[in-house]
C-alpha cells in the first residue's frame, strides 16, 4: 500500500465491474451488490466490515486484506486466480471459493458452503477455519493447518506438502492422491482414508475408518489410536505404532506394524510376501 491511499466508507455499489482495476484503496462498511466482478484487477485493497453479495468479487486482483466482512451465497467463484491475500474473522456462505490464488492467509473463517473450495492453490495457511463442503482443498500445495473442523468427503486431493495440526476431519476419501502429507494431534474420521498417495505421516492421531492407510507408499504413524478401523494397511509399505487396539489388518506390502492388539490379521502369500511385514503385539 503507498501513501496516496483512498478511503471509502458507506457505499452501495451494483452493476457490472463497479471498481475494476481500483487501486491503493480501503473500503469500510461497503456493500456490494448485484453485478459482477467489482474489484477485478484491482491491486492493494484493504476491506473491513463489507459485505459481498455477486459473483466474482476478486478475480486476477493481488494484495488484498480483508477483515470482518461476508461473502454471501450469490457471490460464488469470488476469489480466483489472485495472488497475496489475507482474510480474517470473516463468514463465507458462497462455494467455490478460493481457485488457483496463491499466498492465502485465511483466519477465523466459516464455510458453510465449502463444496469446490481452495483448488489448485498454493502456499496456503488456515488458522481457525470452519468448513463443510466436499473436495475442500483439491489439487493444492504447500499448505499449513493449525485447528480446522473439516465435513465434508473427498479432502486434499491431489494435494501436496500439507502440514496439519490440532484439526477434526470428517472426511470419506481424505488426502487421496497426495504427496508428503504430516497429521498431528488431529481426529479423523472417514473410509478410505489416504489411497494412492505417498509419504502420510499421522503423529498422535485418533482415527476411525473401513479401509484405510491402502495403497499407500510410506505410511508411517507414531503414537496414533485406531478406533473401529478394519481392513487397514493393504497394499501399502508401513512404519506403523498404534497406541490399542486395531480392528483388522489385510496384506500390507511391507515394512513394520506394532499395536496392542489386531483382531484379524489377514496376510494372503499368494497376494504379498508375507515374510516382508514384521508384526508386534506389545506386552507379547
Amino acid at each position: 500500500m503507498n501513501d496516496n491511499i483512498t478511503n471509502i466508507s458507506g457505499k452501495i455499489y451494483t452493476g457490472e465491474r463497479s471498481l475494476y482495476m481500483a487501486r491503493d484503496l480501503v473500503i469500510e462498511d461497503t456493500i456490494f451488490g448485484e453485478g459482477e466482478s467489482p474489484l477485478k484487477e484491482s491491486r492493494n485493497i484493504r476491506l473491513n466490515g463489507s459485505m459481498f453479495k455477486w459473483k466474482y468479487p476478486l478475480w486476477y486482483s493481488k494484495n488484498i486484506e480483508v477483515k470482518n466482512s461476508s461473502w454471501f451465497e450469490m457471490a460464488r467463484a469470488g476469489v480466483w486466480y489472485t495472488e497475496d491475500i489475507s482474510v480474517e474473522d470473516c463468514a463465507i456462505e458462497a462455494p467455490k471459493n478460493f481457485r488457483r490464488c496463491k499466498n492465502i492467509s485465511l483466519k477465523n473463517v466459516s464455510f458453510p458452503d465449502a463444496k469446490e473450495t481452495l483448488w489448485n492453490c498454493e502456499d496456503v495457511t488456515l488458522k481457525n477455519v470452519t468448513a463443510k463442503g466436499t473436495y475442500f482443498g483439491m489439487n493444492s500445495n504447500n499448505i499449513k493447518v493449525d485447528n480446522l473442523a473439516l465435513y465434508g468427503d473427498y479432502s486434499f486431493d491431489g494435494g501436496k506438502n500439507i502440514e496439519i495440526r490440532n484439526s477434526k476431519l470428517l472426511s470419506k476419501d481424505a488426502f487421496w492422491n497426495c504427496e508428503n502429507v504430516v497429521v498431528y494431534d488431529s481426529f479423523i474420521s472417514g473410509e478410505y482414508l489416504g489411497w494412492n498417495s505417498k509419504n502420510l505421516t499421522f503423529i498422535n492421531c485418533m482415527i476411525e475408518s473401513l479401509q484405510g492407510m491402502c495403497y499407500i507408499e510410506n505410511l508411517v504413524m507414531k503414537d496414533c489410536k485406531l478406533l473401529d478401523t478394519t481392513l487397514a494397511f493393504e497394499y501399502s509399505t508401513v512404519d506403523v505404532e498404534i497406541i490399542g487396539h486395531i480392528g483388522s489388518v489385510k496384506n500390507p506390502l511391507s515394512g513394520r506394524i506394532s499395536a496392542g492388539s489386531i483382531g484379524e490379521l489377514i496376510m494372503e502369500d499368494d497376494k504379498v510376501d508375507v515374510e516382508k511385514t514384521q508384526i508386534k503385539i506389545i506386552g507379547e
